[in-house]
């Protein structure tokens, strides 16, 4: 899956924390096609403004599943 396919975590309730301040990296925890996934992503800024930058997905562990659950 790209991100265009994994973004789809953002239209739906999610789970959200920050995993890192260098480089600013943030962990999702969400719905894709009917599958809890987890993403690493970067908040990033170019010449043509800000953006998100996968850095990797992987399907939920059960901690994982906790943590969304109690979002």
């Amino acid at each position: 899956m790209g991100f265009e396919v994994v973004a789809q975590i953002f239209d739906h309730p999610y789970f959200l924390d920050q995993k890192n301040d260098d480089p600013e990296q943030y962990r999702a925890i969400g719905f894709v096609n009917a599958q809890l996934v987890t993403l690493i992503f970067e908040h990033r800024e170019d010449d043509e403004g800000e953006y998100y930058h996968l850095v990797t997905y992987w399907r939920s562990t059960k901690a994982e599943r906790r943590l969304y659950e109690k979002a």
